[in-house]
């Protein structure tokens, strides 16, 4: 039996996340979530020991992840761009410190949204970059108890890293005990061909799962094979949390961001509590 806890981003009903935002936190744990994502867009805009009071009052635990724009790139030919990228680094690790997160998710080693051609000599050059400078953020994360859960993207939003076998390569190559993986069910629906293959790759580094449809929409309402997913996270042992993330189409940089046009439920209480309940059905 998979010992699972289920949790959702606040992306799916606001953006940026600030100190304010935890005014969401009880209506998200009275739905029967136990888990709350934390997005650090801007890390100055949350108070953590605020934010902690509210989970605690709550009843919920938080993850931090991490949003990589282009100021926010390890593999940025300009040596500067990776200094502000591990100082924002160190602000979402000193989030997770005050909010009692084991770790920072995301695909911390490029911008997101860099998708190119480019040549071999060139994409070489990139995953080098991308292995020092995670190395280097890796060994900060452990300097204060923590590890990196390292995120594929699908081929639209990243050139550097789309699969569980390419994110596990990464890993490898930091060869840090901190550098581990996280997965999530959107991006594999595009790049993945086999998921259950993708998540037992994976298994020995995967440490957080997010979840939504094939069409960023409610679990349950697509294409997704759930069955598939439910039998490799059981095969493997997988004791971590699957969290909903999907965003809001009412915050129209993050929507345009992302590519939604359109709502995927009446209103985002329900898209949660339908994802949650189905989650519920089908993994517990």
């Amino acid at each position: 039996m998979m010992n699972l806890r289920f949790g959702v981003s606040t992306w799916l009903w606001t953006s940026p996340f600030t100190t304010e935002t935890v005014a969401l936190f009880p209506k998200i744990r009275q739905m029967g979530f136990t888990v709350v994502e934390v997005p650090a867009e801007y890390p100055e805009l949350i108070d953590g020991k605020a934010v902690k009071q509210a989970l605690d009052a709550a009843g919920l635990q938080a993850v931090v992840c991490a949003a990589m724009g282009p100021a926010r790139d390890l593999t940025h030919e300009d040596p500067q761009v990776h200094q502000n990228t591990f100082a924002y680094l160190r602000q979402c690790m000193d989030l997770c410190n005050d909010l009692g997160a084991g770790f920072v998710a995301g695909p911390l080693y490029s911008a997101v949204g860099k998708a190119r051609q480019l040549p071999p000599e060139k994409r070489r050059a990139e995953w080098e970059l991308a292995v020092q400078n995670l190395h280097t953020a890796s060994q900060m994360a452990a300097e204060q108890g923590l590890s990196l859960a390292l995120e594929p993207l699908n081929r639209f939003e990243s050139d550097l890293v789309n699969t569980a076998e390419d994110v596990v390569r990464l890993v490898q190559d930091i060869n840090h005990p901190a550098a581990k993986v996280m997965l999530d069910s959107f991006h594999m629906s595009i790049e993945e061909k086999d998921p259950g293959a993708a998540i037992r790759k994976a298994a020995p580094y995967l440490i957080h799962f997010q979840v939504s449809e094939n069409h960023r929409g409610i679990p349950g309402t697509g294409q997704t094979p759930w069955g598939a997913y439910r039998s490799a996270l059981q095969e493997i042992g997988y004791q971590g949390v699957i969290s909903i993330e999907s965003f809001t189409p009412e915050v129209k940089e993050l929507a345009g961001a992302v590519c939604i046009w359109k709502p995927f439920a009446p209103d985002q209480d329900t898209f949660a509590r339908q994802g949650l309940s189905f989650l519920q059905n089908t993994f517990s």
